[in-house]
């Protein structure tokens, strides 16, 4: 696919007469907010996703200007594109000077895009948003505050057997359409609907016995061991599937044993967990985190650390494996030199952070660090301690902060597949508000 560049330079005829020829608000929040981005710079970012040879892209502003009113709002592909056909200031934002009707975009082109241009782009997409935010000077970045969390994925909450049923009904599904393309005749015993009643006459009750659990695992096992087999031996010297399709159904079947054996491994050893758990079938790089919230003792999805610099919420790592971030401070205070060209003054996190290596490695580097002082109690102790006390009652704006992006910006389920990338474009709406509340 290629790309060629909107004419953003040629002024329309008889602007006057046009729908947006000043008859617009200028204090409309998506004219103040299309104001604030670097389009120009973001289309040239942009272009490089693209070749020189095939139909054109869509245009960088409207593909750009979407995603940040997808997630300002809250809404899906579908809704995000219809707003856009009844709304002149949407429109506006993304670029048109004249009211248009037509459908410009499909719902469906936005996954397009985002897949092609991966995580890499949104990255500088923060990047060129904070150049504005330092050339306008509305960020003050000497002050950083550091904080964990987790932004649940869109996937249903765990359990052995539904796990189980989820392998046995992909592994059947694939025996059948393998079997048609091999153009098979001989009938093959998946005991499909065997399996599935024993399923359905476990889930319907709402109360299980530890006894009946067991069973019931026991023999879902035994059906997706005989079915996996199965699926093994339709696979061997294959010609009439196509090489990408196979490719995607061996990894998938790799997916379906590693579960199998993990849930054989727990079954025979009596164990409740394992190392490198697979939660969901559909999305296996998702692991269980510890919280120990109230209300949530586990979370499914990915793990990041935040910085919050002068009210802007900044994603510094992110990670599906769960992970002590009082050992990544280092890698939180890198982030902050590459975003601002210089390390903070002062560093702000709750007490997991304050282990023995941290505290030297601040000292060391002359980052004064909101950690309770350790040692005898004394005048100098007690200066410190206030101190202390006055930035871990401020430290309650990371908190907020963190609610705020995920019940009013769609990080409470994030429904990406790649969550980076909705983690990253939810963040980037957030600070785009705050930032407008500014100027």
């Amino acid at each position: 696919m290629s790309y060629k560049s909107k004419d953003r330079l040629t002024g329309s005829l008889f602007a006057e007469l046009l729908p947006f020829g000043g008859k617009l608000n200028v204090n409309n929040r998506w004219i103040k907010m299309h104001d604030m981005i670097p389009w120009t710079d973001l289309e040239e970012i942009y272009r490089k996703y693209f070749s020189n040879l095939g139909r054109p892209g869509k245009d960088s502003q409207l593909i750009n200007g979407l995603l940040i009113i997808k997630h300002q709002m809250v809404l899906s592909d579908e809704e995000v594109v219809e707003l856009f056909l009844e709304n002149p200031y949407v429109q506006y934002f993304c670029g048109y000077d004249q009211f248009v009707v037509s459908r410009e975009i499909e719902s469906s082109t936005l996954a397009r895009v985002r897949k092609r241009l991966g995580v890499e782009y949104f990255k500088k997409f923060e990047d060129e948003i904070l150049g504005i935010l330092k050339s306008r000077k509305i960020i003050k970045d000497a002050e950083q505050m550091v904080d964990a969390t987790v932004f649940p994925s869109n996937v249903t909450y765990p359990t052995d057997t539904g796990l189980l049923e989820n392998v046995r009904q992909w592994v059947v599904e694939a025996i059948r359409k393998t079997k048609k393309e091999k153009g098979l005749k001989k009938k093959i015993r998946t005991y499909c609907r065997q399996a599935r009643r024993v399923y359905l006459r476990f889930q319907k009750k709402r109360r299980h016995s530890e006894k009946e659990i067991k069973r019931t695992k026991k023999q879902l096992m035994q059906y997706v061991r005989r079915n996996i087999r199965q699926l093994r031996d339709l696979l061997t010297d294959i010609k009439e599937i196509p090489q990408k399709t196979l490719r995607q159904v061996k990894d998938r079947l790799i997916v379906a044993e590693k579960i199998y054996l993990q849930q054989w491994t727990m079954m025979k050893n009596k164990a409740r967990s394992i190392e490198q758990r697979i939660v969901s079938f559909h999305r296996p790089e998702i692991r269980p985190i510890v919280r120990g919230k109230s209300g949530r003792d586990v979370e499914f999805g990915p793990k990041v650390s935040l910085s919050c610099v002068d009210g802007y919420l900044f994603l510094d790592k992110f990670s599906y494996e769960a992970y002590n971030e009082g050992v990544v401070l280092k890698e939180d205070i890198a982030e902050h030199k590459r975003k601002f060209n210089r390390e903070p003054e002062a560093v702000i996190t709750d007490k997991i952070y304050g282990n023995l290596e941290n505290r030297k490695m601040l000292k060391e580097k002359g980052i004064k660090a909101s950690f309770v002082p350790l040692g005898r109690k004394c005048e100098r102790l007690q200066e410190e301690g206030k101190w202390v006390r006055q930035k871990q009652n401020e430290r309650s704006e990371i908190e907020g902060k963190i609610g705020v992006a995920k019940v009013h910006y769609g990080l409470e389920r994030v429904l990406y597949k790649n969550e980076e990338i909705g983690i990253r474009l939810g963040l980037l709406a957030m600070n785009l508000t705050t930032a407008m509340a500014r100027t």
